[in-house]
């Protein structure tokens, strides 16, 4: 089975007829093993698939795109690359719904960090392949969205976004924009803050968990 891209996967232990799916997104110098380490403690009736980002930085590190840096050190994303990795991660869950019994109508993803901004961009830019998004440690680039979102339907779309206040790699106060943006648009949010740095604790993961479960 040759998929856009490579992937681990952990099969639902309560098999229905179509099961929903949790797409795990990793973050930026990361790979596919890191929040497939959640997999064994996630609901027992999801397919549980995490992708591995499509450019390699060598050592089992990847990226969903460039992160340069100018000569005054200032960080730059690289967007045309994210915009590729947007609709790979959108073509990507069309093959996983071709291969396995999944539910087409209950697909989530759960990103963090440059995990997490490409779960906001492929959501509002394909709002009807996904239901639900957990975003951790990310923020709203508008920048990487489909140039037409604005007219896309989000009525079905929940998602969970959260953030670390001492997170020293994503501000906060990037993260604190992206609710006003996404309840203008409609879309049903819940923002938490944790007094941690650039990670997802117990708590994070605890609340994460039990919003998936009641939503």
């Amino acid at each position: 089975m040759n998929l856009s891209l490579e992937y681990k996967i952990r099969e639902p232990k309560i098999k229905l007829d179509k099961n929903p799916l949790l797409l795990l997104l990793h973050g930026y110098g990361s790979n596919e093993e890191d929040l497939f380490s959640f997999a064994t403690e996630l609901p027992d009736y999801y397919y549980i698939i995490s992708a591995r980002a499509p450019y390699d930085l060598q050592y089992g590190s990847y990226a969903w795109y460039a992160i340069n840096f100018d000569a005054d050190q200032n960080k730059f994303s690289d967007n045309e690359q994210a915009k590729i990795s947007r609709d790979l991660i959108a073509t990507f869950i069309d093959e996983l719904l071709a291969n396995y019994p999944i539910d087409a109508t209950k697909v989530s993803l759960v990103g963090f960090s440059q995990g997490s901004i490409l779960s906001y961009a492929v959501a509002l830019s394909y709002p009807e392949k996904i239901e639900k998004v957990v975003a951790m440690s990310g923020y709203l680039n508008l920048e990487i969205l489909a140039e037409d979102y604005l007219k896309n339907n989000f009525n079905n779309l929940k998602i969970f976004a959260s953030h670390g206040t001492a997170d020293q790699v994503i501000p906060v106060e990037w993260a604190r924009k992206t609710p006003v943006i996404l309840e203008n648009l409609g879309i049903q949010i819940l923002y938490k803050e944790y007094p941690i740095g650039h990670g997802v604790s117990p708590q994070n993961f605890y609340d994460f968990k039990n919003w998936l479960l009641e939503n």
